[in-house]
């Protein structure tokens, strides 16, 4: 069976009609879906599986308690030490979600560092990302390296050297080796 990794921006808490659309094209083909428990998209991706009564669905967290799990699904922990802080301690959980996802679905609000360390660590397994660019109301499909090139382009420049910095982009694009995945249906 189909997974998809559904993520977005903290800062983005609505979901518009084309993004609602892709999302009700996955549940309709009975795709596994695994979300995390932050607020914002996940969230909002969240509220709106449940409005559909989606079961098929998996929330991972990271610490002693799920922040959200609005449908009342199945929950996966991933252990974090505890020394970590911040985006390095809920990344964990993310990678995990990465390895497990056949694909990704990410909405991004231009600027989130850990939107795009999503996509990124999908890359790194092989497998694409549909990203729906919430500031232009599109989507761009993230199949290699270069196509998150073409992503990154459209942030302002401080914000693009923050996520190569944060990242380590720079260092490993380049070992990037991927096969292009087929086309998905969404």
């Amino acid at each position: 069976m189909t997974t998809v990794f559904l993520s977005g921006s903290r800062k983005i808490s609505r979901l518009n009609d084309m993004v609602l659309s892709r999302v009700q094209d996955m549940l309709d083909q009975s795709i596994s879906v695994v979300i995390g428990d932050a607020n914002g998209a996940d969230k909002a991706l969240q509220r709106y599986l449940a409005d559909q009564h989606y079961r098929n669905v998996l929330v991972f967290y990271v610490g002693r308690v799920c922040r959200n799990n609005v449908g009342d699904w199945d929950m996966r922990e991933v252990f974090a030490d505890r020394k970590l802080k911040g985006r390095a301690f809920y990344t964990k959980k993310d990678k995990e979600m990465a390895s497990l996802a056949d694909f990704g679905f990410v909405i991004w609000d231009g600027k989130s560092i850990g939107s795009i360390n999503n996509v990124y660590e999908l890359l790194k397994n092989g497998k694409m990302s549909i990203v729906y660019l919430a500031l232009e109301k599109r989507f761009i499909d993230v199949k290699v390296s270069s196509d998150l090139e073409i992503l990154l382009q459209n942030c302002n420049k401080s914000d693009y050297h923050a996520i190569y910095k944060s990242l380590g982009i720079i260092r490993e694009r380049d070992d990037l080796s991927l096969s292009i995945q087929g086309e998905l249906n969404f």
